[in-house]
């Protein structure tokens, strides 16, 4: 793992946290905001997955939706419980919908949402067809009702908020880590 440019991990919050709908990035970047701070990248998904011993689609066949979701707050929970330290989570696009999860998301960190527009979204996630809650007829009218019903709690969930639609992954991650350092300034 790199060593912290520039010192990063003494004016950073203990984890960057990312969430945000489907598509608007929180993997990528967050792979790339983990390179450049030398924080370890956790991701809640990869998470339930190892957790359940399945992959999240049949975890959505087998148990659901809320079955999946009880998995995301026992892995938000694991992580708060372990203390965890100099890490960007990348979290689940759903993972705002329970309620139990806001204090864990910010137990462990400067919360920051990726947003893109909707247009965007539905070109990135499109691409991959392993994604359950797009499993219906019309996935791009999903999509919609999805981001109407979430954007809000996405919103009051968030330290702060990027937009990712036209910005490269480099670019995000610069921006995000900026914000950072001016929410936590170096101690003098």
């Amino acid at each position: 793992m790199p060593a912290p440019s520039d010192n990063l991990e003494a004016v950073l919050p203990v984890n960057l946290v990312l969430i945000g709908f489907m598509g608007s990035g929180k993997s990528s970047i967050g792979r790339l905001l983990a390179t450049k701070l030398g924080f370890h990248l956790l991701d809640t998904d990869a998470l339930v997955v190892e957790s359940a011993g399945m992959q999240i689609t049949d975890i959505f066949e087998w148990k659901g939706e809320e079955g999946f979701r009880e998995y995301e707050t026992k892995a938000l929970t694991c992580l708060v419980d372990r203390k965890v330290r100099g890490a960007v989570v990348a979290t689940g696009g759903g993972i705002v919908t329970r309620e139990a999860n806001l204090p864990l998301l910010h137990e462990l960190g400067f919360v920051v949402q990726l947003t893109a527009s909707e247009e965007v979204i539905f070109e990135r996630v499109s691409r991959n067809k392993a994604r359950p809650l797009l499993h219906t007829p019309n996935p791009r009218e999903t999509i919609s009702e999805l981001l109407a019903r979430r954007s809000p709690l996405y919103e009051a969930a968030a330290d702060y908020t990027l937009d990712t639609s036209i910005k490269s992954h480099a670019q995000a991650a610069e921006e995000i880590i900026a914000e950072a350092r001016r929410r936590y300034p170096t101690p003098l």
